[in-house]
């Protein structure tokens, strides 16, 4: 009997045990099944849909037909009647293709190459490029780590750049990026699971205002590019890293390239899809929810059009005629331009069912958990400890264990948002409070999507650019681990204790700049 079976007839027996007793603590097991089942068997729906059935075998008694069956009608059919969540499935599965058309018709890979050019120190200009790249394409994590990868490599073996610190740079710019985006593949998600959190906590907002007002206390997203600006400007390569970048300028290419040549496209076809993309989004709110009359416009009317219940609307017909225009002006090829455009853009949204289905799980256990009381358990165990400063702090770090050993970031906010939301408001904690833990769930959930060996986003970096996925994440690592150590020491600890979000910006910056300064001192001293 092989380790998952015997986790799974743990889980089962857990279940069953529990569901026939009174005990408060109980209460607890649901996410704890989660965790334990994504960690065994690296699977985030099976994780999340275990705790979901477990927290409903709790309530029905010890029934599995009937806990089987509430699954279904009291708690996915009601999430599927919000129009927010309707419209992140939509959306989610168009943009996915979107990003596929893009991918596919080549313009990525001209960008590129004229931002290399030529210049006196073509190996940093190259690293400036992909992760210029990897800006661009905000839109997706892994679509981003999908482009920017497969362009960049052949370039990285002309120039001189280590493969492990180009897929460093990929993954850096992936998960992070869309993390922090307005809109991309992730904000429909992050809108969804923050409007179910604050109304399990008898909150009522708009998430998009909680989402923008977040922005500035996502400290792990944030470090995460400063640390990749002194990777690159700075030279600054710790640890395992410094062992591939030398052996990478003295021209010892142990790795071939495997992939032929990527078509190239016109720069346009990239572009002006994304220009698009945002344009649509931006006019989309103002027209379908600013107050009227809409002109004169101003400050007042753009927030709340951004606060406004147009954005389901929104994010759809944003998407769509991105889409349109990505494959109008997809380039035409050997096989013609309409059916290579179409089976890209039916590629990319084959890429998002997965996701889409850990999203419908992580509706359903954020459900059970709130019928079952879960999160005002754990805010009367916290009012005891009374350490509510001290919240964002440890939301991050258990967001960034969960996230690491499971690999997932969404199932790591499915599990988090319905929990540390609520139990954070009944510790007193106001809406601007809770911000911060939004964000802080935020970047824990992006600490393990980045560096943690079961990701997606990791592994799909490491293969797009040439490197193992062991070689990747023990290069990554030590970056990860000290901007983690700087978001919690210069973020989220005085963030806490109601230090501006923006001054610890700042801060936490300068310590990761003061990082490279001395890195670079110390070479210079070195030679």
């Amino acid at each position: 009997m092989n380790r998952k079976t015997l986790i799974w007839m743990l889980a089962t027996a857990i279940t069953l045990g529990l569901a026939f007793t009174s005990w408060d603590s109980r209460l607890l097991w649901p996410p704890l099944a989660a965790v334990m089942i994504i960690v065994s068997t690296r699977n985030a729906l099976a994780g999340l849909l275990a705790g979901g059935f477990a927290g409903a075998m709790l309530l029905s008694g010890g029934n599995p037909l009937i806990a089987g069956v509430s699954l279904i009608t009291d708690h996915l059919a009601p999430s599927l009647q919000s129009p927010w969540k309707i419209g992140a499935i939509i959306f989610t599965l168009i943009l996915g293709g979107f990003a596929s058309v893009l991918e596919a018709g080549g313009g990525f890979t001209r960008l590129m190459k004229k931002a290399t050019g030529t210049g006196h120190d073509p190996g940093r200009q190259l690293e400036t490029a992909a992760a210029g790249l990897g800006l661009l394409c905000f839109f997706d994590g892994l679509a981003n780590s999908m482009v920017v990868g497969r362009v960049s490599r052949d370039l990285a073996d002309r120039h001189g750049v280590a493969r492990a610190k180009l897929a460093y740079i990929v993954d850096s710019t992936s998960s992070a990026v869309a993390c922090l985006a307005f809109i991309s593949t992730w904000i429909a998600f992050q809108l969804s699971m923050i409007g179910d959190a604050f109304a399990l906590a008898g909150r009522s907002v708009n998430p998009y205002a909680v989402f923008l007002h977040s922005l500035p206390y996502n400290f792990y997203c944030w470090f995460t590019l400063v640390m990749l600006f002194v990777a690159i400007r700075g030279r600054f390569h710790p640890g395992p890293m410094a062992g591939f970048v030398s052996e990478a300028k003295g021209g010892l290419k142990n790795i071939e390239s495997q992939t032929a040549q990527e078509p190239d496209g016109p720069v346009i076809s990239a572009l002006l899809p994304l220009g698009a993309l945002m344009a649509a989004f931006f006019l989309g709110f103002v027209a379908l929810g600013s107050p009227r009359p809409i002109l004169p416009l101003g400050r007042e009317k753009i927030v709340a059009a951004f606060g406004s219940d147009a954005g389901p609307t929104v994010l759809v017909a944003a998407s769509l005629i991105a889409t349109v225009i990505a494959l109008i002006m997809f380039p035409r090829q050997s096989s013609g331009k309409w059916i290579p455009a179409a089976q890209a853009f039916l590629r990319g949204v084959k890429t998002m069912v997965a996701p889409i289905f850990i999203l419908l799980a992580a509706w359903i256990l954020g459900s059970v958990i709130s019928e079952l009381g879960t999160a005002a358990l754990i805010s009367q165990l916290a009012t005891g400890s009374g350490q509510l400063a001290l919240l964002p702090s440890l939301v991050f770090l258990t967001g960034a264990i969960i996230s690491f050993s499971t690999g997932t970031s969404w199932g790591t906010m499915g599990i988090l948002f319905p929990l540390v939301v609520p139990a954070a408001a009944a510790l007193g904690g106001d809406d601007g409070f809770l911000t911060i833990i939004v964000a802080a769930v935020f970047s824990g959930a992006v600490f393990g999507d980045h560096c943690s060996p079961f990701s997606d986003t990791t592994i799909v970096s490491s293969i797009s650019c040439g490197v193992t996925p062991h070689d990747h994440v023990r290069t990554q690592i030590p970056y990860a681990l000290i901007t983690a150590a700087v978001a919690v020491v210069f973020g989220f600890l005085p963030a806490g204790f109601g230090v501006s979000g923006w001054i610890l910006l700042l801060s936490g910056s300068a310590s990761l700049l003061l990082i490279g300064r001395l890195n670079t001192t110390r070479n210079s001293f070195s030679h």
